[in-house]
Order: structure tokens, then C-alpha cells, then sequence
């Protein structure tokens, strides 16, 4: 699978989170997870207008930080973001409870079963990961390799990059940048 065609990241533990950028992605990503009869962590806001994020790892394998961290990052690339809310509420299922039928719409799954709810903070880190710009959970990297805090802000991402007065984010290829971050308004915060 290439995941880099959706949105992604790694967690301080080294397991890779991948989310759809849109409705048509997150079908595509579901249905492409369905077919390989494997089970994961799958999240989505309680909320419409969310990612659904995976954890790519064998579920005995994951723990409470990675749901951490995959729960704050399907917070802050949802619409919750965009409504420049501090908090989002993330429900918490296995790929194993997700069903569609043909009349569903594009990106909406019935979840069946119980989901735990997690609420998280929308606040994100920039790195690089893999030597690409990336906005992160906080908790998934080292103080040392963050080059800015990011939060849900009232002046759109676009202009928030142009008008920054950080100089470490002035290095950054500004388009990279802003891909990397959340749809909506950007406030940035020195590390």
C-alpha cells in the first residue's frame, strides 16, 4: 500500500498511522484494509468530518500511547480543527466493526458494537519524518526534532505560513509546510 498517497505519520513507538484525506479516500483506504483480512485500531471523530485513521500494527501490539497519539492526530486533521476547537472526541473500534452497504455515502461506515471514546487536545508538532515535512502528536517525537508547535487558528494555514515570523519555519519549502498541516486556520507557537 502506498500510504504516503494519505495522511500519515509515526508514532514515538515506531508504528505507522495512516488516514484518509477525504470521503473517497477513506473509502479507498477502508475497503483496500478489508480486503487483507487483517484486524487494526481504527478511529474516526464522534463528530462527522474525520479522518479514519489506522494503526498499522498487530492490535496485541499496540498500546494506550499509540491510541494516544493516532486519536490526537484524527482529532486535529478533522473538521473540529477547522471549527478551531481546543478538543476532539475520538471513537476508538476495530477495523473488524466497520460494514458498508451500497447505499451508505462515500466515506461513511456503520461501526457495529461497543467503541471506547477518548477526548484529546488538537496540538500538533513539525518535524520530519522520513524527510518529509510532517505535523505530528506532540507525544511522537523528541523535544529536540520539533521545529514548531501548530494549533487550530483563526488566519487560514496559507497565510499563517507567508506571514510567520518563525525563522525556523521560514526554512521550510513552504508548500511542503503546508500540506503537512490540518485544513482551516494555523496559530504557531515557538518550541
Amino acid at each position: 500500500m502506498d500510504y504516503k498517497k494519505y495522511k500519515w505519520f509515526y508514532t514515538k513507538s515506531e508504528k505507522l498511522i495512516v488516514g484518509g484525506k477525504n470521503a473517497e479516500s477513506n473509502d479507498n483506504l477502508l475497503n483496500e484494509l478489508k480486503k487483507t483480512g487483517k484486524n487494526y485500531v481504527v478511529m474516526h471523530t464522534k463528530a462527522p468530518g474525520s479522518p479514519f485513521c489506522i494503526i498499522f500494527s498487530d492490535i496485541k501490539d499496540v498500546t494506550p500511547k499509540d491510541i494516544e497519539e493516532c486519536a490526537i492526530f484524527t482529532g486535529c486533521f478533522s473538521r473540529a480543527w477547522k471549527e478551531m476547537c481546543m478538543t476532539a472526541v475520538i471513537d476508538v473500534f476495530k477495523l473488524s466493526q466497520l460494514s458498508k452497504d451500497k447505499l451508505m455515502k462515500t466515506g461513511t461506515w456503520q461501526v457495529k458494537g461497543k467503541t471506547e471514546q477518548k477526548k484529546v487536545f488538537l496540538k500538533l508538532a513539525i518535524v520530519f519524518q522520513e524527510n518529509i515535512i510532517r505535523a505530528v502528536p506532540v507525544a511522537s517525537t523528541d523535544v529536540s526534532e520539533i521545529i514548531a508547535y501548530v494549533r487550530p487558528g483563526k488566519i487560514d494555514k496559507v497565510e499563517a505560513v507567508a506571514k510567520t515570523k518563525f525563522a525556523a519555519l521560514k526554512k521550510l519549502n513552504k508548500e511542503d509546510l503546508i500540506s503537512a498541516l490540518p485544513a482551516g486556520g494555523a496559530s504557531f507557537e515557538k518550541i
